[in-house]
């Protein structure tokens, strides 16, 4: 049986005794903020149990799908109607195989972390670890929120629409759950016109709003009262998942003849589209900046390629990649037209192609004014980046062209419950990172400095940005 031990040691991913010595006596017990994901707040506020392990596992994790699909898994034990344990016993038999991919390591951290099963995962151990975690799973200190506890964090914040009531959230701050559960404002339906479903969105835009959205104006006012409704309730972050920021030059009565047209389910051009996107956004993150918010982009995904998978399983079933968009202009003329006007909050930017990495990293550093340390980021390695070599890229980028010292962090951009091992992995690769370095001489051995910087960028450069 030695063969199914699990390979993931005290050191994983430590090479040496300073990257050991800084995680596990500077990083390795700091709490975590999450202050991007997508947990779902009502398994949260009700404490769900979850039946058994492929239900929190499995289900809705599109990295796992892509595995198996990959592996020549049949659809049915993926997404579809086969039974929960069969399912399992499928990933079980496609996991040696994703040797790796960052999944083999998250995989194992995981079964260790949460369920103490130090076994490899494969088609002979499979059954035995979904009977033990199913069985662990029916225990209380398994429930949504114990789950939370175990893994010592502190903040969570999820992701919402404007047309949500928030009331999950509400039930969660009056409940005795320590952890706080926070929202992020994430308007996307409403700034992409050309969306098919734009104006059935704008109808339950309206009834929530109770405004009457018939022209730009009232759009923008709908919004603005739903940015008070989300202010109400503890909101201090957005956050936008586009392609690219667009940049068009307008005029007020060209964005009202836009939407007429659009409301008149007209055809429009891209420059109309692009040129309403940009006044919607510039309106938007001018609201942002007068609340004191923080505004997220999540920049590059090329969503639902397969037109066929798509239109069988719906949208987000895992058929997006990696956009080729051309980022840098549009964005640094967006960015500077709200500095023109000092209206530009504090921003966090990520991308998903890593050819972008550098244009980030230095985009930062062009409206950094002093004013708060640290003003404008460059996010964590993100989806299919969150990996080891993706992290490490981003880290390497953010370090040769900024200040990885002020460096905000890890989040999860998870809808697993399972994934807080992932700040332990990014954690691991930091220290690491800096222990290579301290090792070749090119840092000082100084552990009371780096020690405070790998602490810093695990959790007190979060705490302060965010004040949570």
């Amino acid at each position: 049986m030695i063969k199914n031990k699990t390979f993931i040691t005290n050191d994983f991913l430590l090479e040496n005794k300073f990257a050991q010595r800084l995680y596990h006596d500077y990083a390795s017990q700091m709490p975590i903020i999450d202050y991007h994901c997508h947990l779902p707040p009502d398994e949260i506020a009700n404490n769900r149990q979850f039946e058994n392990l492929t239900k929190i596992w499995n289900d809705g994790d599109h990295y796992k799908w892509r595995a198996m699909r990959t592996f020549g898994i049949d659809e049915k034990y993926i997404t579809g109607d086969a039974p929960d344990k069969e399912k399992f016993l499928e990933w079980g038999k496609a996991v040696p195989y994703t040797l790796r991919n960052p999944l083999y390591h998250w995989t194992h951290l995981e079964l260790q972390r949460y369920f103490d099963i130090d076994l490899l995962l494969n088609a002979d151990t499979a059954s035995e670890i979904y009977d033990e975690a199913t069985a662990k799973l029916q225990t209380s200190e398994y429930s949504c929120q114990s789950l939370i506890k175990k893994m010592n964090v502190e903040v969570i914040c999820t992701t919402e629409d404007p047309i949500d009531s928030l009331d999950h959230h509400v039930k969660i701050k009056n409940s005795n759950f320590n952890t706080k559960v926070s929202t992020a404002f994430r308007p996307d339906k409403a700034i992409v016109i050309s969306n098919d479903t734009y104006l059935e969105y704008l109808e339950k835009l309206s009834a929530v709003s109770n405004v009457n959205i018939d022209s730009y104006k009232s759009l923008c006012d709908a919004l603005s009262l739903r940015l008070d409704y989300f202010a109400e309730n503890g909101c201090t972050l957005s956050d936008h998942g586009l392609s690219y920021v667009p940049f068009r030059v307008f005029t007020d009565a060209e964005i009202e003849n836009i939407f007429q047209k659009r409301t008149e389910r007209k055809q429009l051009t891209l420059e109309e589209d692009e040129k309403f996107q940009t006044a919607i956004l510039l309106f938007l993150c001018e609201q942002y900046h007068s609340r004191g918010w923080i505004q997220q982009f999540h920049l590059g995904a090329l969503r639902n390629n397969n037109a066929r998978m798509t239109r069988i399983l719906g949208p987000d079933t895992g058929w997006d990649s990696i956009g080729d968009y051309s980022q840098a202009r549009t964005l640094s003329s967006f960015l500077n037209a709200l500095d023109s006007k000092d209206k530009l909050t504090k921003t966090i930017l990520y991308n998903l192609n890593p050819a972008d990495n550098e244009v980030l990293a230095t985009m930062i550093g062009n409206y950094n004014d002093g004013k708060v340390k640290g003003k404008m980021q460059f996010g964590s390695g993100w989806w299919f980046l969150d990996q080891k070599d993706g992290m490490t890229k981003q880290l390497n980028a953010l370090s040769n062209m900024g200040l990885i010292s002020c460096f905000i962090g890890m989040l999860t951009d998870s809808r697993s419950f399972l994934s807080y091992p992932r700040h332990e992995y990014f954690r691991r690769i930091v220290c690491n990172l800096f222990g290579q370095e301290m090792q070749k001489g090119e840092l000082p051995q100084d552990f009371e400095l780096v020690g405070k910087i790998i602490q810093d960028i695990s959790y007190n450069n979060a705490k302060a940005y965010f004040k949570f």
